[in-house]
Formats: structure tokens, sequence, C-alpha cells
């Protein structure tokens, strides 16, 4: 495993930008595939939108200023990614980001991929009623165990406002399984 510094180093020469972006796809596209899966949750959907982070990942690595970790960067691309593929998923069939979310997860069901038993089922589905802001933290926070600093970086906001988020999330999380369960 090749520590960030030198990855992008890598992948910003030309002379080893390519086998570097092997490396990088080797390294980061099982945690960003279920990053994106938690946010648009069909395993095909997810496909694209991996392809689509790191496409832009390549495209723009030059513009990468290494202010943030290349973990956080590559996150936030995958969040905005996904965010995008929804928007335009309930803009193509004329319906709310809300009702693509509760059909999607609504669909866990009979999704070949989805392994989760009837508690982790009705979590997913408790998790897709949530604003999408309070199910982006949520996510990070309970399934992916990110710390608050790195959500922050994430998704620029501070982390008194994701801890708020969270907090919220949780308790309408936990309201929504306390009535089917």
């Amino acid at each position: 495993m090749i520590d960030d510094k030198t990855l992008v180093a890598q992948l910003k020469n030309t002379s080893s930008k390519e086998q570097a972006f092997r490396t990088l796809v080797s390294q980061y596209k099982e945690r960003l595939y279920w990053h994106i899966r938690k946010i648009v949750r069909s395993h095909d959907d997810t496909d694209d939108v991996l392809q689509n982070t790191f496409i832009k990942v390549f495209k723009n690595i030059q513009n990468f200023k290494e202010e943030s970790k290349l973990f956080s960067w590559m996150y936030r691309i995958a969040t905005n990614e996904a965010i995008t593929f929804l928007n335009k998923k309930a803009k193509k069939q004329h319906v709310s980001l809300e009702e693509i979310q509760e059909e999607s997860a609504s669909n866990l069901e009979s999704d070949l991929y989805f392994t989760g038993d009837e508690i982790q089922l009705l979590l997913q589905q408790a998790v897709a009623k949530l604003p999408q802001k309070q199910q982006l933290v949520f996510n990070m926070k309970y399934f992916d165990g990110l710390k608050y600093t790195e959500i922050s970086e994430i998704l620029e906001t501070s982390v008194g406002a994701l801890k708020a988020s969270y907090h919220h999330a949780v308790k309408k999380i936990e309201t929504t399984l306390k009535t089917h369960c």
C-alpha cells in the first residue's frame, strides 16, 4: 500500500500517472463503493457512480491542492457524484428526491446484492426517510466510522452542525424502528 503523499505525486507525474491511478483504484474502490452504495442503494447505480468518481479524480488530480487528505477529497467527489446522480434520476422520472430514495430503500428486499437481515433492512429504510444531509452524516459516522473532523472536510460544514444532524438522524431512526419492532 502506497501512502497518499507518494501516490498523489505519482498521479501528478505524467510518466507514472496511469500506474498510480491503477494503484489508487485498487486502494480505494471498495471504501468508495460502499460509501456510494449507502447513498444510491442500487448495485448497478453504484458501479456507474463509482466509475464517474474515478474519472473525475483522474481528470482533476492536478487541481488537488493537498490541503485535505486524498481520501477526503475523493469522498467529497463520490458524495457529490452520488447526489447529482440521484437528482438527475428524480428529474428524469419527474418525482422528488425523497421518492427516489424511498423507492430504492423499498427495493432492497429484491436486490440480489443486499445480504442484510430484517433489522438491517428496516434500518436502511429508516435511513432512506431522513433528509439527505442527515443520511450522509449518519452513514459516514455510523457505518463508515469516520470522525466528525473527517466528515466536516468531506461535506465542508462545521463539526457542530454535523453533531446536530447526527443526533437528529439517530432520534428519527430510533422512532421509526420502535414503530416497526
